[in-house]
């Protein structure tokens, strides 16, 4: 999972071109929230399922960690190091493979499709590459049966069900689901008994060179606002004049 800043109040500094992350909220990324309600829903059908929650962040994102502890996951890790800062999907996702390397045995890593703040898709898909494990994207339902996943995957123009066996990744979408609220017993517990590990760039079994701004192939050259389009004009009137006047304006702007 990841934390995010709220998009609906994010500004850009005109001179830099980068977020002003300042004063503005974080939130957990809407799409993992799907990823972990999914997981929740398991361990209340099977009773020996745990829920270990990873996310790379800076510190600060131990809260969105605690949020989704007091939702019902059982443990949470937290991987961050100024040596992972600058990291692309690339980088991110070697990281985060490490990291659940270091972990241990694992069934299932469920993922959101895509973070609001990147709109990639990328660090799902590439995550199951780093670890060669079978993957299913844009779940919107999602069944398990012993060791076999059967998923409806949604397309642009239908679905498509496939299946495969334990451990896989998926990446799930706001149609499989509608996250639940925490209650005050949770959080109670997310901030009192539960622990939020910190797992360090030292703690990994990686090369340096892949991790960070080491490790990042891409970077991002430039960020902006659109410019503003121009007011628009009404045209008053229901005759022929203004038919033709409105043909004329069209055509003018090469729209017929």
């Amino acid at each position: 999972m990841k934390q995010v800043p709220d998009t609906s109040e994010v500004r850009i500094d005109p001179k830099t071109g980068t977020l002003i992350r300042e004063g503005v909220p974080s939130i957990i990324n809407h799409d993992d929230k799907n990823a972990l309600e999914e997981a929740l829903r398991l361990k209340d059908k099977y009773q020996d399922v745990e829920i270990t929650l990873i996310t790379m962040g800076p510190p600060q994102a131990d809260v969105a960690l605690r949020e989704a502890l007091a939702m019902g996951a059982d443990h949470a890790v937290l991987v961050s190091d100024r040596a992972f800062a600058g990291a692309d999907t690339l980088a991110t996702s070697r990281t985060l493979a490490a990291a659940i390397a270091k972990l241990g045995e694992f069934d299932l890593i469920m993922c959101g499709r895509q973070a609001i703040d990147g709109d990639t898709a990328q660090v799902g898909p590439q995550l199951a590459e780093h670890m060669n494990l079978p993957q299913i994207t844009y779940v919107q339902k999602l069944e398990i049966n012993g060791k076999k996943v059967t998923a409806e995957r949604a397309l642009e123009d239908g679905y498509e069900i496939i299946e495969t066996t334990m451990p896989c990744v998926i990446t799930a979408i706001k149609e499989l689901n509608e996250p639940r609220y925490a209650n005050i017993c949770g959080i109670y517990d997310a901030y009192r008994e539960k622990e939020v590990k910190v797992l360090l760039a030292k703690d990994l079994d990686m090369n340096p060179d892949h991790m960070g701004l080491n490790g990042s192939p891409t970077n991002v050259r430039q960020t902006f606002t659109p410019a503003p389009k121009g007011k628009g004009i009404m045209l008053e009137g229901a005759g022929k004049e203004t038919a033709h006047d409105l043909v004329r304006r069209l055509k003018e702007k090469h729209i017929i």
